[in-house]
């Protein structure tokens, strides 16, 4: 039983890094629409063709992962899947963009793509019985 409630704090903390996570895609999304000269795309950039459009796709994003997180730590089955895909696609975004150094903060970055690979390894490695250890 022990092992279950360790997991289930697992799955607990994997639902507040997402929120954190979807926060930091909200705030970067917002500084690429409110102050797009701030965000260049530059000529190696892969990912961006309009920095606006990225902003708003990028804030979209991070508003969909934090609802994802709410159900998460609801128990809900349907959160992890999609949590899942939603962490392994946000990763792949984090590292597009950071194809536009050295306007591209790589720190900021990296420190988002390891959140989600946390996030990645609490979801992956066991689920069963936190529903059951949340009643």
């Amino acid at each position: 039983m022990a092992s279950q409630d360790a997991w289930s704090g697992w799955i607990f903390f994997a639902g507040l890094v997402i929120i954190i996570v979807g926060v930091m895609d909200v705030l970067q999304g917002f500084v690429a629409i409110i102050k797009d000269e701030y965000v260049v795309a530059t000529s190696k950039g892969i990912a961006i063709l309009d920095v606006t459009a990225w902003g708003w796709a990028t804030l979209i994003w991070g508003a969909l992962l934090i609802l994802v997180a709410l159900g998460l730590m609801g128990g809900a089955g349907w959160a992890r899947w999609l949590a899942i895909i939603g962490v392994a696609v946000n990763a792949i975004q984090q590292m597009a963009f950071m194809a536009n150094y050295p306007q591209a903060y790589p720190l900021w970055n990296l420190i988002i793509v390891a959140l989600n690979i946390v996030v990645l390894y609490a979801l992956t490695a066991r689920w069963a019985g936190f529903r059951e250890s949340r009643v």
